[in-house]
């Protein structure tokens, strides 16, 4: 009697389901590189071939000279200084008070947390010009207006999407670990430093990769508490190409492309931490 072979059989794919695949995924990347391709096809072209039709897809003479005049008609390095600064001091606070609040609730046990977590979850609901005024007028009261405070020091009132992030991949991490940890005599704050965190890692990558693109990218809160040109971010100082009556297209393309790319630049250096890191979010509440 013939054995009969048990491996499963893999069926491959016939070749105009792979090719229909692939079609769609081409078609896909297009329209994400699309805009780019004509961001720098813009920088490089004089302002009236920006709007020229038929559409000049890329210069016959490019001029590379724009990246340089547009970086050096502002004070883009002082800008790029206190984008740094705003967005290094967030990171910080945000990992820190993010952690501390989303270990408490995943790991104590205190009547209503659940109801207490729902409410923090709400919050997100409320879109940033409704709390806009109230801020405004809270920072006002508090000599902040001006300076940099307001958009650092939330930050270390903690964040609620990056609390439920890292919630949940604090409640991946098997508490036989921190029990252990515990009847070595380690306290909570050294539990959680020495055994959850070194786990979570990728999880605090994410909530420093969103911190990082939120705060680089931010224009209405520097916009609303910053009033000294020294002071401003660099989305502002993007809008020093715009005028009433004018707008310097290639300069404000060549600058806008600029400074997207250490955004592009942080995504793809940490790009295996930041897909663990979303992954966590799939887990049970």
């Amino acid at each position: 009697m013939n054995q009969v072979d048990s491996e499963p059989m893999i069926v491959q794919p016939r070749g105009w389901r792979k090719g229909l695949r692939y079609a769609l995924l081409i078609f896909t990347a297009l329209l994400f590189i699309a805009p780019a391709f004509w961001m720098l096809s813009s920088a490089l072209k004089p302002n009236y071939e920006i709007f020229a039709i038929p559409p000049v897809w890329w210069p016959s003479s490019p001029r590379w000279e724009n990246f340089r005049d547009a970086l050096t008609a502002l004070p883009f390095g002082r800008f790029a200084l206190n984008t740094l600064l705003i967005a290094g001091f967030s990171i910080v606070g945000h990992l820190i008070s993010c952690t501390l609040v989303a270990y408490a609730f995943a790991r104590f046990d205190a009547p209503g947390k659940g109801f207490f977590f729902v409410l923090l979850l709400s919050t997100l609901m409320l879109p940033y010009p409704v709390t806009m005024v109230p801020l405004y007028i809270i920072y006002s009261r508090l000599g902040w207006v001006n300076s940099f405070l307001p958009l650092i020091v939330p930050a270390f009132f903690a964040n609620a999407f990056y609390v439920f992030l890292l919630r949940q991949s604090f409640k991946q991490t098997p508490p036989d670990l921190e029990e252990a940890a515990r009847i070595d005599g380690a306290n909570t704050l050294q539990v959680l430093w020495h055994i959850v965190l070194p786990i979570s890692t990728p999880a605090l990558a994410t909530v420093a990769i969103f911190t990082f693109q939120a705060t680089w990218n931010d224009f209405l809160g520097p916009l609303i508490f910053l009033h000294d040109q020294s002071k401003y971010t660099l989305t502002l100082g993007l809008s020093f190409f715009r005028s009433s009556y004018d707008v310097n297209w290639a300069y404000l393309m060549a600058s806008s492309l600029v400074i997207s790319l250490p955004v592009i630049l942080v995504f793809f250096l940490a790009q295996k931490a930041f897909i663990q890191g979303v992954g966590y979010t799939g887990s049970k509440i």
